[in-house]
């Protein structure tokens, strides 16, 4: 221990020479070099810990890299995906929005291979995938030009630009997510706010600190998506809880399809509650064409 260290840094001292992992050496580096005392006699002492530091980080990222194929994602009905530079806080938008639970740390490039969340609105599951950052040799193109929805996570408005010219899909549905706005005064947000009116993005301002803004994107999300809502119910029962997403204009025949290859040719009737119906429990063929929110019952 140095001279004059403190009783906090005697504590990430510890914490370092208890680590079992590569990991927790990292995070008890960076507490050692948070709390080291600052002087011109520790210098050198603080050029070594960075020095670890580097190195720890370098090794983990390969060791990462060595261990892990590439993952195989399956595309879900409703698929978003989020891109950005290294340290924009990817991967904390995804934990904040989704079932996730992915690592999150201080040094870049941390995300080396997609990771995968559900976030659930309104009854819909919707999968996220959070990309390593664009500069990254596994930054995946084919799931870019593959995606509907891209949430262009930035912290400088001037991000923009060079994030698009990178991504070639140009018709996928596009959400500017501004974060870590916590870190701004109201003024500048207003500035920040106006700028993206001004240059007409569709965005949302967002810190995985406070909350701010994390409702509206999951709403942005959502709605980013042209699809209808179809609950499924046995006669007298209640409906199901998780809907059977379709395009809009889809018919009844299609959803049987859906739900099970072959299914619609037992279907005999259907009974629908909601939008689409004249009455409750209109009773209609296999070519209705179904509305947001209908409830149907099939009889076989």
């Amino acid at each position: 221990m140095p001279i004059n260290a403190g009783f906090e840094f005697g504590k990430a001292e510890e914490k370092y020479q208890n680590a079992k992992t590569e990991e927790e050496e990292l995070e008890a580096l960076e507490e050692m070099l948070r709390t080291a005392p600052s002087h011109k006699g520790s210098e050198k002492f603080r050029g070594d810990i960075r020095l670890k530091i580097k190195k720890l980080r370098e090794s983990i990222i390969k060791s990462k890299k060595r261990g892990r194929g590439k993952k195989g994602i399956r595309k879900e009905d409703l698929q978003a995906v989020i891109v950005g530079l290294t340290n924009s806080g990817k991967s904390s938008i995804l934990k904040s929005i989704t079932n996730a639970n992915p690592r999150i740390a201080s040094y870049g490039f941390t995300t080396i291979e997609p990771e995968i969340g559900t976030l659930n609105y309104e009854g819909c599951n919707i999968q996220i995938i959070d990309l390593p950052p664009i500069a990254s040799e596994n930054f995946d193109h084919g799931i870019v030009n593959n995606a509907e929805v891209l949430l262009i996570v930035i912290e400088k408005i001037h991000e923009i630009d060079p994030i698009l010219e990178a991504i070639k899909n140009k018709d996928a549905k596009k959400i500017i997510v501004f974060n870590k706005i916590d870190a701004h005064e109201d003024n500048t947000k207003r500035k920040i706010q106006e700028t993206l009116k001004t240059k007409k993005y569709n965005f949302v301002l967002t810190s995985t600190l406070t909350g701010e803004g994390l409702e509206e994107l999951k709403e942005k999300i959502f709605k980013s998506f042209k699809v209808i809502r179809i609950y499924t119910r046995h006669p007298g029962k209640k409906e199901d809880n998780i809907p059977v997403v379709m395009k809009p204009e889809s018919t009844l025949e299609q959803v049987a399809e859906k739900i099970l290859h072959g299914y619609s040719k037992k279907v005999k009737y259907a009974k629908i509650f909601g939008p689409s119906a004249k009455f409750l429990g209109q009773k209609v063929g296999l070519k209705h064409i179904l509305k947001d929110k209908d409830v149907i019952e099939f009889y076989t």
